[in-house]
């Protein structure tokens, strides 16, 4: 057992030092000769959209990869990277100084990095009109790269496939998730789906804006009389919901952030422990103070590409990849993504969730604890909106603690399950819930996978 144990380390060592040569020699062609460890390619999903996915294989040192099960990332935005931020600051084998993380989901499962919707990351359109406007275009365009990359890499196929997400990546991940079991049923494509995890997902944005004043008054954030205001904006954005003014719905949830961030001093939106810091050269143009989507856009995607991981991103990692177009920058359209899609921000998409269940798809929803823009309180409001037939049941569970380290006393997270319904509430993390707390994601991944 012992011997077993040693050599296994071994193995672990000799696979990270490969990595760190790879990245020395800073050619594609080291890289891909590395056992297979990772591949890259792009599908052109529509006319003038080209989508980018970046694939690492398992490096498990006592397992082959076919033994683990395969990950596909989704970031949120929409427009922000999941080959750059997922990879880089959450997930995946470096960080952006490209040291090894500790806490990589590579050691459990192979890591498929997609940047979607079209125009994200390295993904790019070639005309204005090719953006995706809406849910159903970002499921299309997914079944398109889906059905390619499983027919070119058919050692995947069996393999228990997941997919995880985060903030507007959840959203997409739900629509995404029916679009694939239809798929799959319809044997257009074939692949192993084994279930979809929601992390700080705008799945319902209405409750989670009709719950931002009473979490910040109970955590002293508002007084009585800012907690008056954020209720009266958050009620305006409910109005125009219920009225399917959804354009207005945005232009009003981005009034409500004005309200709260004026009250509050600057929260900090992902991190309510935190400050925000104000972008003073954006500020000061007028065309922030003309747009409230160019204000949404500088507040939630601008956090997904800052100066260090874009620098990366655009220097050593686009010269390794090589295939990248010379033309083409990574998070040069991000905001173009956003602005696309300012129609479909405040559209719910509990009835998605719900079919998924019914059709006994295995649903995990994950959310931070110290997160406001997508806080726990509205995640839990959304999911007793839910028609499935055993909510009842999922509710009169009682949550069970979870630990990181057997030998400590503190509580890392609670979770509770019922058949194909998990929810986790992850302790000390805000929005981004594997970089705040990478042991516990970790833990949770593989209690999702069935791993542990």
């Amino acid at each position: 057992m012992e011997l077993s144990r040693r050599i296994c380390l071994v193995r672990l060592w000799l696979l990270l030092l490969s990595f760190l040569l790879g990245f020395s020699a800073g050619s594609a062609l080291n890289w891909r000769e590395q056992e297979g460890k990772e591949v890259w390619d792009y599908v052109t999903v529509r006319e003038d959209a080209r989508m980018f996915w970046w694939l690492y294989y398992a490096t498990n040192p006592c397992k082959n990869f076919s033994e683990l099960p395969l990950v596909m990332w989704l970031q949120g935005g929409p427009g922000g990277s999941s080959t750059g931020f997922g990879n880089f600051e959450e997930i995946g084998p470096l960080d952006t100084r490209l040291k090894p993380r500790n806490t990589t989901w590579l050691q459990w499962a192979s890591l498929l990095f997609v940047d979607n919707p079209v125009g994200t990351g390295f993904s790019y359109v070639n005309t204005t009109d090719a953006y995706a406007k809406d849910l159903d275009t970002v499921a299309s365009d997914m079944m398109v790269l889906l059905k390619s990359f499983f027919d070119c890499h058919k050692e995947f196929q069996t393999v228990p496939f997941y997919i995880f997400s985060e903030s507007y990546g959840g959203k997409m991940a739900a629509g995404i998730s029916l679009e694939l079991h239809k798929a799959i049923q319809q044997g257009t494509i074939k692949c192993n789906f084994s279930g979809v995890a929601l992390g700080d997902s705008w799945i319902s944005p209405v409750d989670s804006v009709l719950s931002w004043g009473p979490y910040l008054y109970s955590v002293s954030l508002l007084d009585n009389k800012g907690l008056a205001e954020v209720s009266d904006i958050a009620e305006q954005v409910l109005n125009a919901v219920n009225k399917g003014f959804y354009k207005e719905a945005t232009q009003l949830w981005g009034k409500a952030e004005m309200i709260i961030e004026k009250n509050t001093d600057g929260v900090n939106f992902y991190n309510i422990l935190t400050k925000s810091t104000p972008d003073t050269s954006m500020e000061s143009s007028l065309e922030f103070f003309r747009s409230p989507l160019v204000r949404l856009c500088q507040r939630h995607v601008r956090h997904l590409q800052g100066d260090a991981l874009s620098q990366l991103m655009n220097g050593p990692i686009k010269k390794k990849l090589k295939i990248i177009p010379d033309d083409v920058s990574w998070g040069a359209q991000s905001s173009s993504v956003f602005i696309s899609m300012e129609e479909d921000f405040m559209k719910p998409v509990i009835d998605i969730v719900d079919t998924l269940l019914e059709l006994g798809v295995n649903v995990t929803v994950y959310n931070g604890q110290l997160d406001l823009i997508v806080d726990t309180i509205g995640q839990e409001s959304w999911v007793q909106k839910l028609k499935w037939p055993q909510l009842s049941r999922f509710n009169q569970l009682k949550w069970k603690a979870l630990y990181t380290n057997p030998k400590s006393s503190e509580t890392s997270a609670f979770v509770k399950s019922y058949e194909n319904l998990a929810f986790y509430w992850i302790l000390k993390a805000g929005h981004m819930v594997p970089a705040d707390q990478g042991d516990m994601a970790l833990k949770m991944m593989r209690l999702v996978t069935q791993q542990e």
